[in-house]
């Protein structure tokens, strides 16, 4: 009798696991209907018509040119907040009544938003050695309009909306407009000519387009432009269909920089290795219009990029700066950051933890095979001649 009693209590914990697990089961399922039922009721959701507003009326009512092509005066659903609703607004409309029930994003081409690298850069002018000159000029045209623009009140003149960066590779243009896009706090938007450059007629300038839209919505902004020439070469009579393409993506970067106030906050940074070969458009007063040349750097400012490269590097007590400038006759700052970074590889692949001086000495034998002369087209011994400035 009580082996028989055991076995009915052991068939009833049976049972009763078995229940827990059907009504874990059974929830799960009810879970599932219910996200299947809501699934089925956004499917059957009639879609929405996407339109752009074109003006907003005294009455609450709103002009709505629809992507179908027409135009219709639309009432605006309550949930809508009014604010949101300016010309060029793309919205959403309900399919019957056209009400305007959604404000949506801007149309932005993925392409266009992967080129906003970070909102400040992490680079100071400590980072930046020997162009003091050029961070002067660079900071009275960018930095003190974005800052301090009552001091141009004050005097009425307006900054220069655009400057253009050149010399020869590897001097600093690029770290530069960084550095000036982080100590205005401004989001720095860059891109390179050649991306510019599209297959299709018309793609090009509407990414440009789209460029400038990205950074009013971002100001205070900072568009830098690499690569200029790639786009602002000089136009010529005869001519491809690519170099027509190429001219008219031109024609909408000149556009866009004539179309923006020069007290804004889009400020415009363009960097060229080649500015002989610009079209003249780009560079009259209004546009680029403060030019500032960036020359390989001479001893001193040698020796100040290396103490900038090596100051979170273990170095010997030995090792002379002022002697690696003077071995590194030629080096610009981006082969003064190479030779820093080889000297360091040689000194783990020796098996040591400190830089000795002739880690540096074979680094530079290494970067700088040649010691290479700079016989870069387009530079002068006076800079400040070209183009008859």
């Amino acid at each position: 009798m009580e082996e028989y009693v055991q076995g009915l209590e052991q068939r009833v914990r049976e049972l009763e696991h078995e229940r827990r697990a059907l009504e874990a089961r059974c929830f799960r399922l009810d879970r599932e209907i219910a996200s299947l039922r809501n699934e089925i009721k956004r499917l059957q959701t009639p879609p929405l018509l996407a339109a752009t507003v074109i003006d907003v009326l005294e009455d609450g009512r709103a002009i709505v040119k629809s992507s179908a092509g027409p135009s219709f005066v639309v009432r605006v659903h309550g949930s809508v907040n009014p604010g949101d609703l300016k010309p060029g607004t793309r919205v959403a409309l309900n399919q019957h009544t056209y009400a305007i029930v959604e404000a949506l994003p801007s149309k932005k081409d993925p392409y266009v938003l992967g080129m906003e690298i970070e909102e400040i850069p992490p680079v100071t002018y400590d980072d930046v050695g020997g162009l003091e000159e050029q961070i002067r000029e660079i900071r009275e045209t960018v930095e003190l309009p974005l800052l301090k623009p009552e001091l141009f009140d004050k005097v009425g003149i307006d900054p220069p909306k655009g400057v253009l960066l050149y010399g020869p590779p590897g001097t600093g243009k690029t770290l530069v407009a960084r550095a000036v896009a982080h100590e205005t706090k401004a989001t720095f938007i860059r891109t390179i000519g050649s991306e510019l450059v599209q297959k299709y007629i018309g793609e090009g300038a509407r990414i440009v387009r789209e460029v400038f839209e990205l950074a009013r919505e971002k100001a205070p902004s900072v568009v830098f432009i690499d690569e200029l020439d790639a786009i602002g070469a000089r136009r010529l009579e005869n001519s491809t269909s690519g170099d027509r393409e190429v001219y008219r993506t031109l024609m909408q970067l000149l556009a866009e920089i004539d179309g923006f106030d020069a007290r804004g906050d889009v400020k415009v940074i363009g960097a060229t290795n080649r500015p002989d070969i610009l079209d003249p458009a780009l560079l009259r007063p209004g546009r680029f219009d403060r030019l500032i040349y960036f020359p390989p750097p001479d001893e001193r400012a040698r020796e100040a990029i290396f103490r900038i490269h090596v100051r979170n590097m273990n170095l010997a007590k030995d090792v002379d700066l002022r002697e690696l400038a003077r071995l590194a006759s030629n080096a610009t700052g981006a082969d003064i950051k190479a030779i820093c970074t080889e000297a360091g590889m040689f000194a783990i692949r020796d098996g040591r933890d400190t830089v000795e001086t002739s880690d540096f000495e074979r680094a530079i034998a290494k970067v700088l095979p040649s010691q290479r002369e700079f016989e870069v087209p387009g530079y002068s011994s006076k800079p400040e001649k070209m183009y008859g400035y």
